[in-house]
């Protein structure tokens, strides 16, 4: 059957769809969302507990089971984005050798990442341009450097009234 709920983080409100079967949950979409609801659905309780690990700083890897959605090139690019590991950054380039896409293939291999329905859960905050420049991330770059600067990627900026 499937289920959805929102939550709040420091970024605004995620919001949770997942699938709740014999075996528990299986999480297929995490997004930002402008909606609120008043409760949370109890099924979402791990994975409301690890996302407030996460943006706490004492998570670095998320352990839910996660729904297998997307093409078999789009799970191909997300397994390779699922691996890169938490303080790190790769590049969209990065990825499509990972998987062993041609080089003319990177767009492709962007679209694949800008398809993932698992915002925060599977990394793809941490993919950046080839020369590191923050770019594309469907959550909007702001969030994308709040993540990258959680993680220990980027430095905080100091703001001076």
């Amino acid at each position: 059957m499937s289920i959805n709920t929102t939550i709040d983080s420091p970024l605004g409100a995620l919001l949770l769809a997942g699938e709740e079967g014999a075996g528990g949950l299986r999480l297929t979409s995490v997004r930002f969302t402008q909606v609120r609801r008043a409760a949370t659905h109890p099924a979402f309780t791990e994975v409301e507990r690890q996302l407030g690990e996460y943006f706490g700083g004492t998570r670095q890897e998320f352990d839910l089971d996660l729904g297998d959605t997307g093409t078999p090139f789009q799970r191909r690019v997300w397994e390779a984005v699922a691996a890169v590991p938490y303080g790190k950054s790769v590049s969209y380039g990065e990825i499509a050798a990972a998987i062993g896409a041609p080089r003319d293939r990177i767009r492709a291999v962007g679209a694949a990442i800008g398809a993932n329905p698992l915002l925060v859960v599977r990394p793809c905050h941490r993919v950046v341009g080839a020369d590191g420049a923050l770019t594309g991330y469907a959550g909007g770059l702001e969030r994308k450097r709040f993540l990258l600067t959680l993680e220990g990627v980027l430095q905080q900026q100091l703001v001076f009234a």
